[in-house]
């Protein structure tokens, strides 16, 4: 797992760096999508959840839902093209979930993407993530997490 300024970014998943999001794919093809811990440090407790409804098509880097904090209202944007096939309704209740276990329960969404082997090379993944967080954070100004 890579740690950026005190952010953890598991090397397991693929994230759209400018738009701090991350995607898991799954054994059925589908990714479930969620906010990274360094949008999690930036936005603060996040007090809303309005996703985007199940069977709503939306092209990689468009509003998959939109979450709320105390000092932030903004687009969480997707990561590729894809379907809504699910959204995690526990967030509704709970959206401070996203804070606290961003990679786990915390997820956002699950998409079917439309074309994953043609939008997957604009994310990064692996022994790339540090690297790419490290310059988005010094370009940010960010402090740490």
């Amino acid at each position: 797992m890579a740690n950026v300024r005190g952010c953890e970014l598991p090397d397991d998943l693929y994230y759209e760096v400018e738009d701090n999001v991350w995607a898991r794919r799954e054994a059925d093809g589908t990714l479930v999508v969620g906010m990274t811990a360094y949008a999690c440090s930036l936005s603060g407790q996040i007090v809303a959840f309005t996703p985007k409804k199940v069977g709503k098509i939306v092209e990689r880097k468009r509003s998959l839902s939109t979450v709320e904090s105390g000092k932030w209202v903004g687009p969480v944007k997707a990561p590729v093209g894809g379907e809504i096939v699910a959204v995690n309704e526990a967030l509704f209740d709970d959206p401070g979930i996203i804070n606290a276990d961003p990679y786990g329960a915390g997820w956002l969404l699950r998409i079917k993407p439309m074309d994953w082997e043609g939008e997957a090379g604009f994310l990064v993944s692996g022994e790339a993530i540090a690297a790419a967080f490290e310059a988005k954070m010094n370009e940010d100004g960010f402090g740490g997490c």
